[in-house]
């Protein structure tokens, strides 16, 4: 077992027995003895679930996930990881061109030694991967010329390359379309019905209450809440959390109901009776 100086994280080298994948206790974070960006953070992730966090610009949720990633130290607080952890980050860019494979084949790096090239089983891996997030027709493709949602796909594929069990994700659907963000969504619902744990950021509620089985809500640094995600996201707490009236009606659409997330942004278009 390792464990970081200052902070309390620590990283198991191998799994237990518990279906706890994600295990956080206390957890907080601070720039020097700024204010607290959160405090007090206890949640937990299984095996096959998945968590949303939600919350206004600039209250630390990009911090919070990278913090559970192991890519962040906490200022305070313990994060156990049973499970190998793949973060997927917000950005879509890469700094030169290479092929989806070739970006895929990155996910590997652990399992190759310093100067070596991919072998055989880092090939299989990266294949696997594609192919589990339906993409194996884009290997040769340039990641580069790709779309926004494809290029998600890619990097929640070099995430998988890893061989984790965990998936960490910031904003996984942001800047896509109605296709695309159905598209990951559908992708992150199918990893975790495989077993994955899946943590996800997300400025759509809509989203967490398609996928989530948890929510985990920034309203402050001191007010984290945590719950079902369906007895969590109901209008009155997303009118509190984001300052505007939300509604949360169930609808009909192709034969369910689903409930669905509408603010009120205060505009009463021209031609409204």
């Amino acid at each position: 077992m390792t464990s970081t100086t200052g902070t309390t994280t620590i990283e198991p080298d191998c799994a237990s027995h518990s279906t706890t994948v994600l295990d956080a206790t206390g957890l907080g974070f601070r720039y020097g003895r700024g204010e607290w960006i959160f405090r007090d953070v206890d949640l937990q992730v299984e095996a096959g679930e998945v968590l949303a966090v939600l919350g206004p610009n600039a209250r630390g949720k990009t911090t919070l996930v990278t913090c559970l990633a192991g890519l962040r130290k906490p200022t305070k607080g313990e994060v156990i990881r049973r499970e190998v952890v793949g973060y997927v980050p917000q950005s879509h860019g890469a700094a030169a061109a290479f092929s989806v494979l070739n970006m895929v084949l990155m996910g590997r790096a652990r399992f190759i030694r310093a100067y070596a090239s991919p072998g055989p089983a880092d090939h299989e891996a990266a294949a696997a991967a594609l192919d589990r997030v339906g993409i194996s027709h884009l290997r040769d493709r340039d990641y580069q010329a790709l779309s926004g949602g494809e290029r998600q796909l890619v990097l929640i594929a070099r995430a998988l390359a890893t061989g984790c069990r965990a998936l960490v994700l910031d904003e996984p659907a942001s800047a896509l379309d109605l296709r695309n963000q159905a598209r990951v969504l559908g992708v992150l619902h199918a990893l975790a019905e495989d077993g994955m744990a899946v943590v996800m950021t997300s400025h759509h509620p809509e989203h967490a209450l398609r996928i989530a089985d948890q929510t985990l809500l920034i309203v402050d640094a001191a007010d984290i809440r945590v719950g079902a995600t369906t007895e969590l996201l109901t209008g009155a707490t997303l009118s509190s959390l984001y300052g505007l009236p939300v509604a949360t009606p169930e609808v009909s659409i192709g034969g369910l109901s689903q409930r669905v997330v509408v603010p009120d942004y205060g505009i009463r278009r021209r031609d409204a009776d």
